[in-house]
């Protein structure tokens, strides 16, 4: 169980060595239109949603290390499909294939270091190891994002390889993790879900997961065409990919910054004051991408990550000892099956009102985020006034 722990942040590292983060869009744009660009990850969303319930169950059932194996086969499928690419059948199978592996690990990976932390008494240190893994996290992303960028401005594909190496590198730590001992029941216990359900603060949990998850993506999705429309007025769109690495980098970096305050601020101002400055942030972040496309609002990309250090590992945290090791993995994969399902639909809403041909201009950018900077400040007040009754 220790060793499990020790290796945690290094299969954290490997899973996000994502080389093409910075680029797909500008790589799935360029090989098909921007509509199509945005279905593709409305596809990725929908093949997690449809996988994430069942690999909860599987991982409460089966196991976290046979989960995570599957996990690691098929994003490393899923890098090949989208290297190996020329079509939207081929573009869409990789997409399925990425949102399987994403799905077998969610909720998997943290059950995982929390019942390996349990076992060998350590318990109380979650919050500490929910924190380290972050910034392996995002330790990766920040190498891979400006290195992908590169490769993208000299083969489109090359990142897509690279990513396939690192999911094997995955692979390779996940076969070295032990089984955490677990009395586990054969059958559902559906009951004691219902129960984790109905706690308060599980709920309160819930709905500000699901909406943390669609805001803290959008700037992913469209972040890519906004930098390239930003870049135009220079005559620079031709450098947008590895300049798109640089930001993606950036923003690493920040969140990792930001990390290491994390601690004493949520100490100062508490857990629900702290997880609900992180979502007003992200909040503003669309708010400001709405109304201007200007060259400097590129830099405020760069703290795109910075509410998610403020608020995810305290939130997974909060929630370890609250569920039982029977429904742990169910509940959270429950929780991203509605969060990807409530942005997987809208995505697809976007769609039909983005052109479908080229590029996607800034107009259609400014329309979509309109509706979600609304919708976001609508389910903000909604959190905050329920925040005492929770208490």
């Amino acid at each position: 169980m220790a060793q499990n722990v020790v290796l945690y942040p290094w299969f954290k590292f490997f899973q996000n060595l994502l080389f093409w983060q910075a680029v797909w869009f500008l790589y799935i744009q360029a090989e098909l239109s921007a509509a199509e660009a945005i279905a593709l990850y409305a596809v990725y969303d929908i093949a997690t949603t449809a996988f994430e319930v069942p690999s909860g169950y599987m991982s409460d059932k089966l196991g976290r290390r046979f989960t995570l194996i599957c996990s690691c086969a098929a994003s490393i499928a899923g890098a090949l499909c989208l290297a190996l690419g020329d079509s939207f059948a081929v573009f869409a199978l990789g997409q399925v294939m990425f949102g399987a592996g994403m799905a077998f690990a969610s909720g998997t990976d943290s059950a995982l270091l929390f019942e390996s932390l349990d076992a060998d008494n350590r318990a109380e240190e979650i919050e500490n190891w929910e924190l380290r893994g972050w910034r392996f996290t995002y330790a990766g992303l920040a190498l891979s994002a400006p290195i992908g960028g590169g490769m993208a401005y000299w083969a489109p594909s090359l990142p897509f390889w690279a990513s396939a190496v690192a999911f094997l590198g995955m692979l390779l730590v996940v076969l070295r993790f032990a089984e955490p001992d677990r009395r586990v029941q054969r059958q559902t216990d559906r009951a004691d879900l219902m129960a984790a359900l109905r706690q308060p603060m599980l709920m309160w949990l819930f709905g500000l997961g699901v909406m943390a998850y669609t805001l803290s993506h959008l700037p992913f999705v469209f972040g890519q065409p906004f930098i390239s429309e930003a870049l135009r007025s220079f005559g620079w769109q031709a450098e947008a990919t590895w300049i798109s690495g640089l930001v993606t980098a950036t923003m690493m970096l920040l969140s990792m910054t930001a990390s290491a305050f994390a601690p004493r601020l949520r100490k100062r101002i508490g857990f629900g004051a702290m997880v609900l400055l992180a979502t007003l942030m992200q909040i503003a972040l669309v708010g400001v991408l709405m109304i201007t496309n200007s060259t400097w609002a590129i830099a405020l990309l760069f703290l795109r990550m910075v509410p998610d250090a403020f608020s995810v590992p305290f939130i997974q945290a909060r929630i370890q000892p609250l569920v039982s090791s029977e429904t742990r993995a169910t509940y959270l994969s429950l929780r991203s099956f509605c969060a990807r399902l409530v942005f997987a639909g809208t995505l697809f809403l976007a769609a039909v009102k983005t052109t479908d041909v080229g590029q996607m201009p800034y107009d259609d950018i400014q329309t979509v985020l309109g509706g979600y900077f609304v919708a976001g400040l609508i389910g903000w007040g909604v959190l905050a006034a329920t925040l005492r009754r929770v208490k």
